[in-house]
């Protein structure tokens, strides 16, 4: 296995360097995920970088949606031309129904409308469903270059590579793609402004072999195992086992960062009340990888008992003590649906 071929930050850079806040698929607190409001409104609110999910077409376009299963995210139902391709697949092992991305052309997806994945939660984001088109991965290199022009300041993409094995096995090489995506759009010298996540090791490594520069981090769920390790010959590795110390040594030899839920950053007593932060980040520390967090939501529903302030799951809860807690844990990064509470944040502790 080859090594990485960029320097790992020492574990002294990584607690110094100011703390990143990522808009988790843009601003989607304020506007339905994946839209170009979105995106424009999280470098608005301060966010440094923005992170798109990217899934395939049929004729192999990157195309920007949070799973290649889209009814939740999409007017597609309401499209009667399209009603014969709804239908029933697995992917990574969840049986799924409704329209999904690899079933249309880009030139079909290009008709849809974003609509609020989260209605319930966040009602307000309704009034913006249908009102615009879901983006390939170039429009957003295209909206943060020119962002990024704006507002004087380099922001950075933090691209999440989905469901790789999935679309393996169908056809099309998300990896491969996304380099040639990245030649086309000039990102591909843009290391430093780039970073490359995936819950499956595999096409981090394939990526990292064919030479494409960036900040390769290896997202970690709280529970299962890799889907590309569970299709593979020998027994899957589970992503508790990545955070162990025998995992992360295993990584660090692999990629420049680990990706873990805001839970594993979070200490809990015996009643499950969180009473402080994890060593977790102090151990990757100490072997050069770099750590972010997923995903800061002031919602109660999305809140620890904690911090939860009434049983209304769409009110604001005491997000602010939560995200001070996760903070506190030395993370590099935190994925926020609400870029400004992560600035917020940020701000207060300086």
């Amino acid at each position: 296995m080859p090594l990485r071929g960029t320097p790992r930050p020492s574990p002294d850079a990584s607690a110094s360097s100011p703390l990143l806040i990522i808009g988790h698929r843009g601003a989607p607190g304020y506007r339905p995920e994946h839209s170009a409001s979105s995106y424009r409104l999280a470098c608005e609110l301060g966010a440094d970088a923005v992170e798109p999910d990217i899934v395939a077409t049929r004729d192999g376009v990157l195309v920007v949606r949070h799973e290649n299963e889209i009814s939740g995210t999409t007017d597609v139902a309401d499209h009667p031309e399209f009603a014969a391709r709804r239908t029933s697949k697995v992917v990574d092992g969840k049986r799924l129904t409704g329209w999904f991305t690899e079933d249309f052309t880009w030139a079909e997806l290009a008709t849809l409308r974003c609509r609020e994945r989260l209605p319930r939660v966040r009602p307000d984001n309704r009034e913006y469903n249908d009102t615009e088109p879901i983006l390939r991965l170039s429009d957003v290199f295209a909206i943060i270059d020119e962002e990024s022009a704006r507002r004087g300041r380099p922001l950075r993409v933090v691209v999440e590579v989905k469901h790789a094995q999935f679309f393996r096995e169908i056809g099309h090489d998300l990896a491969a793609m996304l380099r040639v995506e990245l030649a086309r759009a000039g990102w591909d010298d843009r290391p430093e402004r780039l970073v490359i996540e995936s819950f499956e090791l595999g096409v981090l490594e394939r990526l990292r072999d064919d030479g494409v520069r960036a900040e390769l981090v290896f997202l970690a769920e709280r529970f299962g195992a890799p889907a590309d390790e569970i299709a593979g010959p020998t027994r899957a590795r589970s992503y508790a086992w990545y955070r162990s110390d025998a995992g992360l040594d295993f990584l660090a030899r692999r990629v420049d960062g680990v990706s873990v839920a805001k839970g594993n950053l979070i200490r809990v007593n015996a009643l499950g009340r969180a009473v402080g932060p994890t060593n977790l980040v102090a151990r990757a520390h100490a072997r050069g990888l770099r750590v972010y967090t997923w995903t800061l939501r002031p919602e109660n529903r999305y809140l620890s008992v904690r911090f939860q302030t009434s049983v209304r799951g769409g009110e604001w809860g005491d997000w602010q003590s939560e995200f001070a807690l996760v903070v506190s844990s030395g993370v590099d990064g935190i994925f926020v649906d609400h870029p400004d509470l992560g600035v917020a944040i940020r701000d207060a502790g300086s």
